[in-house]
């Protein structure tokens, strides 16, 4: 009978640090002329990785997942960040298939996402986090890239 009880009790345990790993937030930005503006919202699925959503002030809204760049972070875990770009960034060349290992030691402490939009579009999103050791619920500040090459400055309140 005590064992049972018990099962129980870690069970009730095990839910309650399952669903207290998951964390939400959001953030806002705009683009230096003002021109455009976009609502962040964020909600983790592991301590690591999460589900990003953008809605620009014209209506478009974009989402993916994002990642959170640590010393532990595998480059094959980030391929999702390439997805559906067919161009440089700024200037720069097109990137290979997978980063390499300096692409983790230049974004440790930092998060990024690649946003899928309407029409197949995507935004491109670096942010740098405030407690890394806190994921995005410290809070961070970072830009976003939207198709038409303007930049939104994003801020995410810790949460």
């Amino acid at each position: 009978m005590n064992t049972s009880v018990g099962r129980v009790a870690l069970a009730a345990v095990w839910a309650f640090g399952a669903s207290a790993c998951v964390s939400s937030g959001v953030g806002s930005g705009s683009t230096r002329d003002n021109a455009v503006h976009a609502t962040f919202m964020w909600k983790s699925d592991s301590d690591r990785t999460g589900v990003l959503t953008a809605t620009l002030s014209n209506g478009e809204t974009y989402s993916g997942q994002y990642f959170q760049i640590t010393s532990e972070t595998r480059v094959d875990q980030l391929g999702p960040l390439w997805d559906g770009w067919h161009r440089g960034w700024r200037g720069q060349r097109y990137w290979d298939a997978y980063p390499t290992s300096a692409f983790v030691t230049h974004y440790s402490g930092r998060v990024v996402a690649n946003l899928l939009g309407p029409a197949g579009q995507h935004m491109r999103c670096h942010f740098q986090l405030v407690r890394p050791a806190s994921g995005m619920s410290g809070g961070g500040q970072g830009q976003c890239q939207i198709p038409s090459d303007k930049t939104i400055e994003a801020t995410f309140a810790r949460s």
